[in-house]
């Protein structure tokens, strides 16, 4: 379908910043941006649309969630890291099964694109389940299965976890049969022996990826990261890891190998393909330094680290040592939302009032971490900026509240006025998705049956 978006303005992407080019025309043919500029186009679209008092910009990226931790939201607030994941999330997570886990990504991926969220990076368990979700929402997303494993007694090929990885990989990108972990998450699976044509589709159009992951050095053994090590320096995809979260766990990795949770995914191949590393809070300058020369990604969760009581990554010194920098929410339940310009806001603040430095991060910058950072991050080079020939992921601000005026400096009016309720319109690969309160790929009084009904039960 084609769509002409008319009278708007476009946060463009321009060598040293943004800039905004006003009362603009922008195309979208198919899947991508086909057209900006002040003229209105030649040729015929499909659907006009008046954007009058609107501003289009790239969708925004979320490269670190656990999507379906909306069922989980709030628990456990108050409590340290390992705490929380012991005494709150753990038990919960016990019950979750892969209805669970659909029902909560989809309520997730409403509350994303109410947002502004065109994609993110999900790590989480029955990863074919989340698949469905998105796959049925049509909204981007980079799925892993967690990789785990917790005695270093045992071989990988003992450890049934090392090949529910490597096969989920294989058979999202249908070089393997359909295996019984994903039978078990998709009944209708069984039948055919084949991933449902929904997910086999986003995966073909490029919406769903498949990753690898290590959940983090703590909760895996050395002999497991050298397996998934040895299987991607052939599969050569990306890999997702928790890294240097928290003070405890990087020194008790120190105490294990002699050497920081970044050296030791280094020395054990693992950052020879590409990565993106979640919240780098304690990485050390040499760290840095590695990250910035393996070419891999530092995504910072600002709300996180906060409510938690991790810290603070140092993001200006990884952005000034090179490093791509992202940007993410983490979970639900160490957040508490999955809203992007929160974190936005947090990231533009948080290192000026500990560096004492107001000029520490542009609002240019954080724009960035939220946007073509992240496409980067994620291997997604076709979006994250509005240019001819991009994949047309876009949101629409309504500019109208009385919080966005006067609308002089842009950039910095969404690092720090912006709010998620702005959002009006949000498309990915040309397709609306969410426009003015409304979904068009999802029921929405339908998932919300379905997810409280299931909160209920949890919480029993």
């Amino acid at each position: 379908m084609k769509i002409l978006f008319e009278g708007a303005d476009l946060l463009l992407r321009r060598r040293g910043g943004y800039k905004v080019l006003r009362n603009a025309f922008l195309g979208v043919d198919g899947k991508y941006i086909d057209y900006i500029g002040k003229a209105r186009p030649a040729g015929d679209y499909g659907l006009v649309k008046d954007m009058r008092g609107k501003l289009l910009m790239p969708g925004l990226v979320n490269a670190h969630g656990h999507s379906a931790m909306t069922l989980l939201r709030g628990a456990g607030s108050g409590l340290p890291l390992d705490r929380w994941l012991n005494e709150a999330i753990f038990p919960i997570e016990d019950k979750l099964t892969p209805k669970d886990i659909e029902i909560g990504d989809t309520l997730a991926i409403m509350e994303m694109l109410a947002s502004g969220t065109t994609q993110v990076a999900d790590m989480y368990d029955y990863p074919f389940a989340g698949a469905a979700a998105y796959a049925k929402a049509g909204m981007k997303v980079n799925l892993c299965r967690v990789g785990l494993c917790f005695d270093p007694s045992l071989e990988p090929g003992e450890w049934p976890r090392t090949a529910e990885c490597i096969n989920f990989i294989n058979v999202m990108n249908g070089s393997a049969d359909i295996n019984p972990e994903a039978i078990r998450e998709l009944p209708s699976a069984a039948k055919s022996g084949r991933l449902p044509k929904a997910i086999r589709d986003a995966v073909k159009d490029g919406r769903i990826k498949a990753d690898f992951c290590l959940h983090s050095e703590y909760l895996t053994t050395e002999k497991f990261v050298k397996a998934i090590s040895e299987a991607n320096s052939v599969m050569k995809t990306r890999v997702h890891v928790h890294v240097s979260e928290t003070e405890k766990e990087h020194r008790e990795c120190m105490e294990r190998h002699g050497k920081t949770p970044t050296q030791y995914l280094k020395d054990l191949g693992i950052m020879d393909q590409p990565c993106y590393f979640a919240h780098c809070v304690y990485c050390t300058d040499e760290d840095l330094k590695i990250i910035a020369e393996k070419g891999a990604a530092l995504v910072h969760n600002p709300s996180s680290n906060m409510k938690l009581g991790s810290g603070l990554a140092r993001i200006k010194t990884a952005m000034d040592a090179g490093v791509n920098v992202a940007l993410g929410t983490d979970g639900c339940a160490s957040n508490n939302n999955l809203n992007m310009f929160e974190e936005m806001h947090l990231a533009a603040l948080l290192p000026k009032g500990f560096m004492k430095d107001p000029t520490a991060l542009t609002a240019d910058q954080v724009l960035d971490m939220a946007t073509v950072n992240g496409a980067k991050a994620l291997g997604r080079p076709d979006t994250g900026i509005l240019k001819k020939g991009m994949k047309a992921d876009i949101i629409a601000l309504d500019m109208s509240a009385p919080h966005l005026k006067p609308a002089g400096d842009i950039p910095s009016l969404l690092v720090y006025s912006a709010q998620a309720s702005d959002v009006c319109m949000t498309m990915v690969d040309g397709r609306i998705l969410y426009e003015d309160g409304a979904y068009t790929t999802i029921n929405a009084a339908k998932a919300e049956r379905a997810f409280m009904k299931t909160v209920r039960r949890l919480q029993k």
